[in-house]
């Protein structure tokens, strides 16, 4: 054993070593720059919150000293250590320019300019009074920049004066109109009174008033236009702010113009000239528009539900922008342009011009996966997808795809069950909603109308085959960026069993889970999914992403015949047991980031099935399942519960089923942090289980239930965590995910002995063969 004082010396030695490795490469008379530190002197602000601005402030200065982990410059360590490379490749190359970074010197910073910088940023916040000064310290080869911030009193807002809404003699009427309305967008002012001084409000304030005007006709209208006068002498660290008209304004950035003619070439080449004139008889007239398109390429239809503006309508840049979006997000057209041009007739009237350049109406796409899973299932699959753009002249999507794949395990439990699978889809989907009533919509995104047919007949070598065919039609929408919402009006899905083999059979009678593996299932009943997500906000400390899911079968049919599975009275169609159930999930996730590279991720998912009437359980395809690459990571795919019940195939040399629920609570967290170049790693802890809403109580024998899966009030008690570490590779294209994982407590285990955390024995094969669980993936996990 080390002694311990003889490790500490140690392990100091070499961090002194490291250090000096850091320095010794420096050019004669350089000092390495170790960063700049800001000191706020204001008796009138709390601690915290010139702590708040002496952070805000460092952030500002340049250069940015070497990176560091702990502490520790490794990125200048590989530097130095790579030396001056001979060729411009190599290792030594790599090594220097992709894993390490040339040293800040301290010469490289100019103290005077991050003084100026740190005043001006003072002052744009209110602190007019502000005095800085700039000074450096070093040490041992290292230098460091110190600068000193004085900020005397912060100015606040004492009034905000906007254009009084009163007629002048001296001002043409478009200008008192455009004061008006100026006037009329006080209410939302971001200037309040008691605020203090920014620069950068004001700065917004002139852009959010510019975006009114720009929705009330404005076209012309540049928040240039506007000076925010500001007084600085009007009262103790007061200021006022008055909105004035810039004298320099040109005549039609005072007018509102309104839209006259609507001009669409929907089948434009970008290398024709938009002064090209064309045959009166190729001028198709619909509503307000006139489209150009000689080769009736599209129904005018689709100008209805995406072009916002109409002739007569006052210009707004609102209509505008969602006029462009819808044509963008109708997935047809390659480039969407438009202008607007001054009529040639009519004072303050715009033309408007729109020119579309449509994708390839018909495209076909190949594509082969890879595929493995945490239950050592490793395969491949092809995908072949035939589609139209334009199926019926009115953007409609018509795609056929067809696919084909093999999972295979080359050792473990279920080596020789191998998994076939083939398909097919077809599906369609209309740009619109199509409804017996009108449902209105204006968001920037097109709603659509889907519906699909499919079928899949999957394989398991030496245990059977399922047929499965599945019909939808359902409503896809959003309301914004953040939101969207699917509502399938009915969704279809009949599951048939085939080539049921004596061996699953035989096992399949001492288990009731097998057998409703390969029980027929009839599902048929709406579903509705919301999301919301904002972690397109790259930038904000906290992110978040909701999905809520509700589905339902069998409900009103299984009322109106009476269905009582558990009473011995179920209820036929066409011969098939129908599933009567109400099945909702919530999967909650919350993103902190803590700064560029780093961030801490966790997930919570709460799923409630609840059968009755004509289901005892919820059917197989409809269950809830736990474990896995995306799941809880320290075991098998589909491997825990339900509860504490445990499969006693999983200790025997035997196929190994999935166990799946009628309920599921899972909670995941994971920091990750960029470690260099590509290279992410992170650190997670996974936590969950699934149960049954009733007691199993299988085929009425002792042995095929599953004791231990009905959910309880010691649920908690139940559940199953794991822990482990992992990398990613982050390739901007994919993300290849590796993570090696192991459980801390095991629900299957009696009471009191879950915890497994004295078992855990790295250095022991057999422990690393039953505990250690790799995970292979694409993707984050959540």
């Amino acid at each position: 054993m080390i002694n311990k004082p003889i490790y500490y010396l140690f392990i100091t030695a070499l961090l002194l070593a490291y250090g000096c490795s850091n320095t010794k490469h420096l050019p004669a008379g350089e000092m390495l720059y170790i960063g700049g530190e800001v000191k706020v002197k204001d008796s009138l602000l709390s601690r915290k919150e010139r702590k708040a601005m002496e952070k805000e402030l460092e952030d500002l200065l340049r250069p940015k000293p070497n990176s560091s982990v702990l502490g520790l410059k490794f990125k200048l360590y590989f530097y130095n250590l790579a030396g001056e490379p001979k060729k411009e490749k190599g290792f030594r190359h790599w090594m220097r320019t992709k894993l390490g970074e040339p040293p800040v010197l301290m010469s490289q910073v100019d103290l005077d300019y991050n003084a100026d910088i740190l005043q001006n940023f003072s002052e744009n916040n209110g602190y007019f009074k502000t005095r800085t000064s700039a000074d450096s310290t070093s040490k041992a080869k290292r230098a460091k920049a110190l600068y000193t911030v004085t900020t005397g009193k912060q100015y606040k807002i004492r009034n905000v004066t906007f254009p009084v809404d009163t007629l002048s003699t001296e001002k043409d009427s478009t200008e008192v109109n455009l004061e008006k309305a100026i006037a009329r967008t006080k209410r939302r002012s971001l200037l309040k009174k008691g605020d203090p001084y920014s620069l950068d409000v004001i700065k917004q304030e002139r852009e959010r008033i510019d975006n009114r005007l720009k929705n009330r006709g404005y076209f012309y209208f540049k928040d240039d236009y506007l000076l925010m006068r500001v007084d600085s002498t009007v009262g103790s660290y007061e200021t006022d702010i008055k909105v004035i008209i810039k004298n320099e304004t040109p005549a039609r950035a005072k007018k509102v113009y309104h839209i006259d003619d609507i001009i669409i070439y929907p089948n434009y080449s970008l290398s024709e000239n938009t002064e090209k004139k064309y045959p009166r008889d190729s001028v198709q007239e619909y509503k307000d528009f006139k489209i150009i398109d000689p080769e009736h390429t599209f129904r005018p239809i689709i100008y209805d539900r995406t072009l916002f503006f109409h002739k007569g309508d006052i210009y707004s840049r609102r209509d505008h922008n969602l006029s462009l979006n819808r044509l963008v997000n109708l997935g047809t057209f390659k480039f969407v342009k438009n202008e607007f041009k001054p009529s040639d007739s009519i004072s303050a009237k715009l033309d408007a011009y729109y020119y579309f350049t449509p994708l390839p109406r018909k495209s076909i796409r190949v594509e082969t996966l890879a595929k493995t899973n945490s239950a050592n299932y490793n395969g491949s699959e092809i995908n072949v997808n035939w589609s139209n753009r334009n199926a019926f002249r009115a953007a409609e999507l018509l795609t056929v795809s067809v696919f084909g794949g093999l999972e295979v395990q080359v050792s473990g439990q279920n080596r020789g069950y191998n998994v076939y699978r083939v398909g097919g889809e077809t599906s369609i989907v209309w740009p619109r909603f199509i409804s017996p009533i009108h449902i209105a919509d204006s968001s920037a995104f097109v709603p659509r109308t889907k519906a699909l047919v499919s079928y899949e007949y999957q394989k398991r070598m030496k245990l059977y085959a399922l047929n499965s065919f599945r019909g939808q039609f359902g409503y896809l929408w959003k309301d914004n960026v953040r939101e969207e919402h699917q509502l399938y009006v009915t969704d279809i899905n009949y599951v048939s069993p085939a080539n049921v083999t004596d061996e699953y059979n035989q096992m399949a009678e001492n288990n009731a889970a097998l057998q409703r593996v390969i029980d027929k299932q009839l599902i048929f009943g709406p579903s509705y999914s919301y999301t919301y997500t904002n972690t397109m906000q790259k930038r904000k400390k906290h992110t978040f992403y909701y999905k809520g899911a509700l589905e339902t079968s069998g409900n009103a049919v299984g009322l109106i015949m009476g269905a009582d599975a558990k009473g011995g009275n179920p209820k036929n169609i066409l011969g098939v047991q129908f599933s009567q159930f109400v099945k909702m999930e919530h999967d909650f996730r919350h993103y902190l980031r803590l700064n560029d590279n780093s961030q801490i991720a966790s997930r919570i998912i709460v799923g409630v099935g609840a059968p009755y009437g004509n289901s005892g359980e919820l059917p197989f395809i409809r269950q809830f399942f736990v474990g896995g690459t995306n799941s809880i990571r320290a075991f098998r795919a589909r491997s825990i519960g339900p509860g504490s019940y445990r499969n006693p195939d999983i200790d025997a040399n035997s196929f190994l089923p999935d166990q799946g629920g009628d309920i599921k609570l899972e909670l995941n967290t994971e920091y990750r942090a960029k470690l260099f170049s590509v290279v992410h790693g992170a650190i997670f802890a996974d936590a969950g289980n699934i149960w049954l809403w009733n007691k199993d109580e299988g085929n009425g024998t002792d042995d095929s239930g599953r004791p231990g899966a009905e959910f309880t009030g010691k649920f908690l008690n139940q559940l199953a965590v794991g822990t482990g570490a992992g990398l990613r590779f982050d390739l901007s294209f994919l993300v290849l995910r590796l993570d090696l994982a192991f459980p801390l407590r095991k629900p299957w285990l009696p009471e009191g002995e879950r915890w497994v955390f004295d078992d855990i024995d790295f250095g022991s094969r057999a422990w690393r063969k039953e505990n250690l669980v790799f995970n292979l993936a694409i993707g984050y996990p959540f």
